[in-house]
């Protein structure tokens, strides 16, 4: 497989963060030259972006212009001199675009998640040389979110990046799609020249929050935003709660605190260094304190095992949440906090105690 290279300078030509954005969908020539106008006034945009093919949950709503609409981003391309990204979900998508001169090609989440199909496009873009974004798959799975890059990369397209634009939830949320940060924070650790966007629009679903998502982003390095903006998002025929207006764009960008990646006097006894020495020894201590509480559940299974008791004891475990919730939130740790890690810890305890349970029983095959 090819190194991963950093396309960040393919992206933009100024300094960080990143910034994608144009509307939800081209709806009309007029309505989406206007707005990558707009967009390109601001000089706050380095790629303008319109969904061309919308694949939409259910059918008869709006599923976007077609391949007409390329010509339309096509002259918006040549009258702001910005370059231009479209999303797309098949092979005849991909010709349509490349035919058209786009210079970005995402993969949205409906595509990422289905091997099948990221496998097509990656044949069509063997010995392609463009640029190639994957969104993360609908549901929170980091395989197929790597695997998805891993497929273009072998395709021989080594200008590859990832848009993560949260996962699918069932029930209530304060999110559209939650972000679940471990999930992208694992995929940069495990590909470190990988280039991150974040796509707030879509984790939010609303205005009123793509700030807090935005800086958020930016906090954990990922290397730009692509932010949704139409001339009159009221009107939006696709996504309308979660576009701006160009002008509300530049408000947004310009309140966005732009942090320093690197470590001033990194190695030289500051006081981060210190703080930082001090974690590791609180760390080294919770391992310690994590497999004495281990060793001693284990004792338990056995004292179980000898006297045929179940190992689950519901009231026990509430005793335990219980009382750890209080005496954490007199110490000022979140309660969701606290029912996480001990609900892992518990797990983890049950399965040791399954596993000593059993430990006579034969395995037939």
């Amino acid at each position: 497989m090819k190194n991963i290279k950093s396309i960040n300078s393919e992206l933009s030509t100024r300094k960080a963060p990143i910034i994608i954005s144009g509307p939800c969908s081209a709806e009309s020539e007029e309505q989406l030259i206007s707005t990558c106008k707009l967009l390109a006034d601001t000089k706050k945009v380095d790629v303008l972006r319109a969904g061309i093919w919308k694949p939409r949950t259910k059918p008869g709503s709006f599923e976007g212009v077609g391949a007409e609409g390329l010509k339309w981003l096509a002259e918006a391309k040549k009258e702001t001199g910005l370059k231009t990204a479209v999303e797309v979900a098949n092979v005849k998508h991909v010709y349509s675009a490349l035919k058209h001169n786009v210079d970005i090609l995402w993969l949205g989440a409906r595509t990422t998640v289905n091997p099948f199909s990221v496998q097509e496009i990656a044949d069509a873009l063997e010995g392609v040389d463009i640029t190639v974004l994957l969104k993360n798959p609908i549901n929170p799975d980091l395989a197929l979110w790597e695997g998805g890059v891993e497929r273009i990369l072998k395709a021989g397209v080594d200008k590859v990046g990832v848009i993560h634009r949260g996962f699918s939830k069932y029930g209530e949320s304060n999110y559209r799609n939650p972000p679940l940060w471990r999930i992208p924070i694992e995929l940069k650790h495990r590909y470190p020249e990988l280039t991150m966007i974040c796509d707030p629009s879509h984790i939010c679903g609303k205005r009123d929050t793509l700030l807090e998502i935005s800086q958020e982003a930016l906090d954990l390095n990922f290397d730009g935003l692509m932010l949704e903006s139409h001339i009159n998002p009221d009107v939006a025929l696709s996504d309308a709660s979660q576009q701006v207006t160009p002008a509300d764009l530049v408000k947004l960008i310009d309140k966005l605190i732009i942090r320093k990646s690197k470590l001033p006097n990194a190695g030289k006894n500051t006081a981060l260094d210190r703080l930082r020495e001090t974690i590791n020894v609180l760390d080294s201590e919770l391992i310690d304190l994590l497999s004495k509480r281990m060793e001693t559940s284990d004792k338990i299974g056995e004292y179980k095992k000898e006297n045929n008791i179940k190992i689950l004891q519901t009231s026990r475990w509430d005793e335990i949440l219980n009382t750890s919730i209080k005496q954490g939130k007199a110490k000022g740790l979140d309660e969701k906090f606290i029912i996480k890690v001990l609900t892992n810890i518990h797990i983890e305890s049950i399965t040791r105690q399954n596993d000593i349970m059993n430990s006579d029983i034969e395995v037939h095959q």
